[in-house]
C-alpha cells in the first residue's frame, strides 16, 4: 500500500479509536492532536525502511531490505514502545500536552499494525517474521494503490470536519464535492494513461455517490448529531467492508483461473489471483507451470457464457514461456544477485536473446505485469554476459 494511504489509515483510527482531533489546526497541541499525530506516524513509520536507498548503491535492497524488519510483527513493540517514549519527550521539551506513555505505546502499536496488515492485503510480500524466518507472506486482496479504499479512508473525516457546524454548510459542501469530483476526474485520466481505464459511467456513478455522501446528512441535521470518533468509526468499518468484499472476489478469480488450468490440462506448479485497478471485479490469473507462466486477465462483473474457460469473454490470456536452458543461463543463476531476484519473485519467466557475442538474460516476476500485455515487468532484472559467461552488465531494467 502507498505510504499515503497509510497515512491516512492512521488519522483515521487515531480518531475513531483514540478521540484524537484533527491534525492541521491553529489550536495548540493537545492530547488529542497528539494522539492523531501519533497514530498517523505510526502507521507510515514502518515504510522509513526506505531512507536506506540514500545511503547504499544496492538494487537489490528492495527487495531484501523493504517490508522486513521495520513491518516486523516480532519488532513491533520494539517500535511502539520507542515511538511512544521520543514521543513524550518530545511532547516535555515542546510543553504540550501529552498522553500516558501506556496510551502512546498503544496507538504507535495499532498505527505500526494497521501498516502492516494493510501491506499484507497486496501481493508484494511482507517479512512479518523477520529478523527470525525471512518468508514473505501476502495475501493478494487488494492492489498496491487502491483509490477506492484511500477515498473509503478519507472521505469520513472530511464528513466529520464539515459537519462540526452548521455555518456556510452549503458552501463548504458544494467546495468539498467539487474537489471531490475533480480528483476523481483526475484519477480517472491517471488510470487511462497508466493502462487501466475506468469508464465514464464509473466516474460518474462515484461523483454523485460522492454527492449524495455530503450532502444527505444535512437531511433534517442528523449529520451535526454524528461526533468525529462516530465518522471515523463508521469509515473504519467501511473500509473494513470494503476489504472483506475482496475475499469472495478473490476466491472466484482463483476458482476461475483453476478451472482454466483444468480444461488445457496443466501441468501446474504455482497459481495465484491477484488484484488489478480500478475495481473489485477486476483481476490477472497467474499459473505457473514447468515450462512457463500462463497470464489470464479477467473481468469477475461479465458472466462466463460458455463452459469452455478458454472461450469465454471473460478471460483474456496469455502464455510467457521459459527460455530453454543453456550454460550461460545456468551461470548468471549462480550469482548471488539473481539468486535473490529468484528468491523474490514468484512467477519468474526468463527469457534470452544473443546481440552479436554477447548474451542477454532477463527474469521477469509477473506478479507485476506491465499494463499493456507483452510490456517489460517493472521487475525485469538483466544479465549481460560475454560468451565465456564473465558478467559484463546487470540490474533492472528501466522502463
Amino acid at each position: 500500500m502507498d505510504t499515503i494511504t497509510h497515512g491516512i489509515a492512521g488519522a483515521l483510527i487515531g480518531k475513531a479509536l483514540f478521540h484524537g482531533e484533527d491534525l492541521f489546526t491553529l489550536r495548540p497541541m493537545t492530547r488529542e492532536r497528539v494522539v492523531a499525530w501519533s497514530a498517523m506516524i505510526g502507521a507510515i513509520f514502518p515504510d522509513a525502511d526506505t531512507f536506506r536507498d540514500v545511503f547504499s548503491d544496492n538494487p537489490l535492497l528492495v527487495l531484501t531490505w523493504h517490508r522486513s524488519i521495520t513491518h516486523s510483527l516480532l519488532m513491533l513493540p520494539v517500535f511502539a514502545l520507542s515511538l511512544a517514549a521520543l514521543t513524550r519527550w518530545v511532547s516535555r521539551r515542546f510543553e504540550w500536552e501529552s498522553p500516558s506513555f501506556a496510551l502512546l505505546a498503544s496507538v504507535y502499536a495499532v498505527g505500526i499494525l494497521s501498516h502492516i496488515l494493510l501491506d499484507l492485503c497486496n501481493n508484494f510480500g511482507t517479512m512479518i517474521w523477520s529478523p527470525i524466518f525471512w518468508s514473505r507472506p501476502a495475501w493478494d486482496l487488494v492492489f498496491i494503490l487502491d483509490f477506492s479504499l484511500s477515498g473509503i479512508l478519507l472521505l469520513p473525516q472530511f464528513l466529520a470536519s464539515l459537519y462540526r457546524e452548521k455555518q456556510n454548510l452549503p458552501r463548504r459542501g458544494l467546495f468539498l464535492w467539487s474537489v471531490s469530483a475533480v480528483a476523481v476526474l483526475f484519477i480517472q485520466r491517471v488510470s487511462e494513461i497508466a493502462g487501466y481505464p475506468i469508464s465514464a459511467l464509473s466516474a460518474g456513478s462515484a461523483i454523485a455517490l460522492l454527492c449524495a455522501l455530503i450532502f444527505l446528512p444535512a437531511w433534517h441535521g442528523w449529520g451535526f448529531g454524528i461526533s468525529r470518533a462516530g465518522w471515523c468509526r463508521a469509515g473504519l468499518l467501511a473500509a473494513t467492508a470494503y476489504i472483506g468484499a475482496t475475499l469472495p472476489a478473490h476466491h472466484f478469480a482463483l476458482k476461475r483461473a483453476s478451472e482454466f488450468a483444468s480444461f488445457e490440462h496443466l501441468e501446474v506448479a504455482s497459481l495465484a489471483a491477484l488484484p488489478q485497478p480500478p475495481s473489485l471485479w477486476r483481476w490477472d490469473g497467474l499459473i505457473g507451470t514447468p515450462r512457463g507462466i500462463y497470464a489470464l486477465r479477467m473481468d469477475l462483473s461479465e458472466t462466463a457464457p460458455s463452459p469452455d474457460p478458454a472461450a469465454q469473454s471473460t478471460i483474456e490470456y496469455r502464455y510467457y514461456p521459459d527460455a530453454p536452458d543453456n550454460p550461460l543461463i545456468q551461470k548468471a543463476r549462480q550469482t548471488r544477485e539473481v539468486q535473490t531476484v529468484l528468491w523474490f519473485a514468484r512467477f519468474p519467466v526468463t527469457r534470452f536473446h544473443m546481440e552479436g557475442d554477447i548474451g542477454v538474460m532477463e527474469i521477469s516476476d509477473l506478479r507485476f505485469p506491465s499494463p499493456q500485455r507483452g510490456g517489460a515487468s517493472p521487475f525485469t532484472y538483466r544479465v549481460r554476459m560475454d560468451s565465456a559467461g564473465r558478467i559484463l552488465s546487470q540490474g533492472w531494467v528501466r522502463q
